[in-house]
């Protein structure tokens, strides 16, 4: 069995999981729903457990595909689950001189030394906040949404090495080159 696909799920109070006829799931929380379409292969089972619900995935055979997908929903519907009641959140930190952010409804405005302000539309179900100057706050319930917007954010000012300017995670290590120093003369 798979090592991770094979770990139950435990969902907190408040927290329901519901299987649809055409193999969608769907979990509802405090902080939201998320849908995600399993495979026909992977089998979703509830029980109830010392007044708790656990929620146990099996595979219908031990084809190396199958085998594969059942730790990857496993993780997807744990994802989810704590996705609608603890939500994700990701910070990134923006260095550079005269670098400006802004947040107007769903837009996200940065001035970042180009010729023109980037512009991005903040996707439905999250949030962005600048509680500083120079960092930006980006939360929602979906982890896969949560992350790709931050590295959409990271992409469009990648740090550069010699003065660390750019927009890099806040807990990411930017690593530095020397400056470049000029021939000696003779």
């Amino acid at each position: 069995m798979s090592r991770i696909g094979r770990l139950p799920i435990e969902l907190p109070s408040g927290v329901t999981l519901d299987q649809t006829t055409d193999g969608d799931v769907i979990v509802t929380g405090p902080k939201g729903t998320l849908r995600q379409n399993v495979a026909s292969c992977i089998t979703i089972t509830k029980s109830e457990n010392e007044g708790k619900t656990i929620v146990t995935l099996t595979r219908a055979n031990d084809e190396k595909e199958v085998r594969a997908k059942h730790g990857l929903y496993r993780a997807l519907l744990a994802n989810m689950v704590k996705g609608v009641t603890e939500g994700y959140s990701k910070s990134l930190t923006v260095a550079g001189i005269g670098y400006k952010l802004a947040v107007s409804g769903n837009k996200l405005t940065m001035n970042l030394g180009l010729s023109h302000p980037v512009n991005m539309t903040i996707p439905e179900g999250l949030t962005v906040t600048i509680p500083t100057a120079t960092e930006i706050v980006v939360s929602g319930t979906s982890k896969e949404l949560v992350g790709q917007f931050a590295a959409d954010i990271k992409a469009t000012k990648p740090v550069e090495p010699y003065h660390g300017y750019g927009i890099h995670y806040t807990n990411e290590v930017v690593r530095r080159k020397e400056i470049k120093k000029g021939a000696k003369k003779k």
